[in-house]
């Protein structure tokens, strides 16, 4: 029995990356608010029908400079927004834009393409004073200036289509250029460069300073040599400088980091790039640069780990990875990113060896179902946990 159990332990601390147990960084009692989604008993889950209380696979949230709350309601094609954020579970939103009421739905509105119509939002960031939005299958991103603040606002400018009414993939063209865009899925503002993850082209944008018209071309590109190719892995193995399904962009410090969920991996840059293609410096999740499985071919992860992570997001000093298919959230700090290093805490999951939605179970305050989108907004993480049709506002530790 004693060799048994010593064998088990061994088993454990192998699954969890050298760890039994790890740190948490966010409170153990779980999310200070839900909205959406809320706990039923046993578990039943009811109809997602369109409401002011009522999110379907959400996959983006964010706080704007006003303090209001925008979340990319991605399954019901619309955002909508708080005008403070919420202090009580469920609390209905004030705003809503996509739809002309809260009680419709569908791509587009069930219209032609314009100033207020969305198709698949996910990426979601405030910029100085404004918004923008990764209105992925629009192959687009919109723009406000300064945060909406009333039902149906439109959206001040356009990047990826001449003009509000474009939709296609490229502009329509077999190749993609510095002014196009195939399904962005993120998007971030560092307050320096606007960065797009232009998923479907395999590459990331950036555009020095804010955009100031429609269409604008991009500064710089990275995943790619030029702005021309969209080859998976720009046409090669896994490497430093390529990308395979890019899906969202964080700074932390002098940090540049890109979640690149189809090489399961984190890509970084010490210092921000400089030229188009730059390589990485370091690869999370994976051992070097040219491997590319799943929780590194096993079935079970590590603290080194992941399994298509789709988020990322600076929280203070952490680097904030949404570890998707593995259904938790992994972090590291400043001075632990090198190549291949361990994350040092965890959320969601009891350690480092352990994945399954939910922890296999019911949703619980503290648990996620594949967490497509986190940002920070001071000490509080907003979490979009998609599969649970909700998102959390969870608390970090003091």
């Amino acid at each position: 029995m004693e060799q048994f159990v010593s064998l088990r332990q061994k088993h454990i601390s192998a699954r969890s990356g050298g760890r039994a147990a790890s740190a948490a960084f966010l409170l153990s009692s779980g999310a200070r608010v839900i909205l959406g989604e809320q706990m039923q008993p046993k578990g039943v889950v009811g109809a997602v029908v369109p409401s002011r209380e009522t999110l379907f696979g959400p996959r983006g949230a964010a706080v704007t400079a006003d303090g209001a709350l925008w979340v990319c309601d991605t399954g019901h094609h619309r955002l909508l927004g708080w005008n403070a954020c919420p202090k009580v579970d469920g609390q209905g939103a004030d705003h809503i834009i996509g739809h002309a009421d809260f009680s419709s739905e569908g791509r587009n509105g069930h219209s032609d393409v314009g100033v207020t119509t969305l198709n698949v939002p996910t990426g979601i960031v405030g910029i100085g004073q404004g918004l923008a939005v990764a209105d992925a299958w629009n192959h687009r991103v919109l723009i406000w200036r300064e945060a909406p603040r009333r039902t149906q606002q439109p959206a001040d400018l356009v990047l990826g289509q001449a003009d509000f009414s474009g939709s296609e993939i490229n502009r329509g063209n077999n190749h993609p250029s510095a002014n196009t865009l195939f399904w962005p899925y993120g998007v971030h503002w560092d307050g320096e460069r606007l960065y797009v993850a232009d998923t479907g082209n395999r590459r990331v944008l950036w555009w020095d300073g804010l955009p100031v018209r429609n269409g604008q071309a991009a500064d710089g590109v990275l995943g790619q040599r030029d702005f021309v190719c969209r080859d998976e892995n720009a046409g090669g193995a896994p490497s430093a400088m390529s990308m395979r399904w890019p899906h969202a962009v964080t700074r932390l410090g002098s940090y540049l980091a890109v979640a690149d969920a189809g090489d399961n991996r984190v890509l970084i840059w010490s210092h921000l790039p400089a030229t188009n293609g730059q390589s990485a410096d370091f690869v999370l999740g994976q051992r070097d640069a040219t491997a590319d499985a799943h929780n590194q071919g096993e079935y079970y992860p590590t603290a080194s780990s992941f399994n298509m992570p789709y988020g990322i997001s600076a929280f203070a000093d952490l680097l904030v990875v949404a570890d998707t298919a593995n259904s938790r959230l992994l972090g590291w700090r400043v001075d632990e990113i090198a190549e291949g290093a361990p994350a040092s805490v965890l959320a969601a999951q009891p350690d480092f060896g352990s994945k399954g939605d939910n922890r296999w179970g019911t949703p619980q305050r503290d648990s996620l179902c594949w967490p497509y989108g986190i940002q920070a907004a001071g000490s509080t993480l907003i979490v979009a946990d998609s599969g649970n049709n909700r998102v959390l506002l969870w608390d970090r530790l003091a």
